[in-house]
């Protein structure tokens, strides 16, 4: 994948995007002719392509608004309904210089010190599925978020929300693989928190962390907003795997297929990558959203484009028939221990090296 200058991220076929750009734009282009006087309007251009930029230029520049006067599943699903939730309630409401980064984690001068803090929420559904659970899930996604940040994650909390009836063995034993996947991060679980809320108010265990890490001194300054035409964007390992399994552990789907989930720390990938270059400039863990929700971020907060060859993100078999089964697109399927790089095209080849064997066959 590379960064250009025409202004979005785009996949596959020309023909292709700008039709589905086209089409995904004019239900936004509808309630426009509705909320403002058609008097006065520049036509839009013949090229078709151009219009699809200048339609995405509009839309970037346009005050979020959530429509919807109730929450849906789709505001938690990582894609634009997400992003427009997080920027026209919480952002509006919070705005801050530092919140505005919109990055994974904050970061913060403290008495001569530089820290990260951040904090997720958990709520998987099956608790325990092929590869992982919900606690080293936990554990491996707030370190991630430090990580990518330019931090040594250092020490977390973990509140759990249970519910009546909830097995205490099930507790027993998501605890200690919480303690498992922080000993193979190098972090502490140093406080916590513990609600319990009656039966079918809570699908059996939530947990929430959040976790601090040190960004030394001469650490770069890392962020999407930071992407320029010419960079790279490479992505560690196969994506699509956790997200997959989990709708098939679901057992839901008459589909079989031998996967388990990426989840898995990026502390110690993170740190080879920034000894190994200086040309990174930015990271990014594709959890929910997926790599697509990432390269839109990048396109958004830079004011660039990226291009997209799909046939050079890797995607395992598995994933990839599963997905056309299911009728989604893997670019936008969750990974949990997979990590996306903006480098500079300089040392790309240095990145790519230190990434080889990550990549799945």
């Amino acid at each position: 994948m590379s960064v250009g200058e025409d202004g979005t991220p785009v996949g596959g076929g020309r023909a292709g995007w700008v039709a589905e750009a086209l089409r995904e734009h004019e239900e936004q282009d509808e309630r426009e002719r509705h909320d403002h006087a058609d008097v006065g309007r520049r036509p839009l251009p013949a090229d078709r392509e151009q219009q699809v930029l200048d339609r995405i230029d509009r839309a970037r520049r346009r005050r979020p608004k959530v429509r919807e006067e109730r929450i849906t599943m789709s505001h938690g699903a990582g894609g634009k309904a997400t992003q427009t939730l997080i920027e026209a309630v919480f952002l509006d409401t919070f705005r801050n210089p530092r919140l505005e980064q919109l990055e994974d984690a904050a970061r913060l001068d403290i008495g001569g010190a530089r820290l990260a803090f951040t904090t997720d929420s958990y709520v998987v559904s099956p608790l325990f599925f092929p590869g992982g659970d919900i606690g080293d899930l936990a554990v491996n996604g707030t370190v991630n978020d430090l990580s990518v940040s330019g931090a040594t994650p250092l020490y977390l909390s973990a509140g759990f929300i249970l519910e009546e009836g909830f097995p205490v063995a099930d507790l027993i034993r998501i605890t200690e693989s919480m303690q498992a996947a922080a000993a193979v991060a190098g972090v502490q679980i140093v406080t916590g928190d513990t609600k319990v809320v009656e039966k079918g108010k809570a699908d059996g265990c939530y947990i929430n962390t959040a976790g601090v890490g040190l960004i030394a001194q001469d650490a770069p300054e890392l962020g999407v907003a930071l992407a320029r035409p010419g960079d790279a964007i490479i992505v560690s390992g196969c994506i699509g795997d956790h997200g997959v399994t989990i709708m098939l552990a679901r057992g839901e789907l008459d589909i079989e297929a031998d996967l388990q989930s990426d989840t898995a720390p990026l502390n110690d990938l993170v740190r080879s990558l920034l000894a190994a270059t200086g040309g990174v400039r930015a990271l990014r863990d594709a959890t929910r959203g997926g790599v697509a929700t990432i390269l839109n971020e990048i396109a958004k907060s830079a004011d660039v484009g990226v291009l997209v060859r799909e046939d050079a993100i890797p995607v395992r078999t598995e994933v990839r028939g599963a997905s056309e089964l299911l009728g989604i697109d893997p670019m936008y399927v969750a990974c949990e221990g997979r990590l996306v790089a903006v480098v500079d095209e300089t040392p790309r080849l240095l990145v790519q090296s230190g990434l080889a064997g990550r990549a799945c066959g």
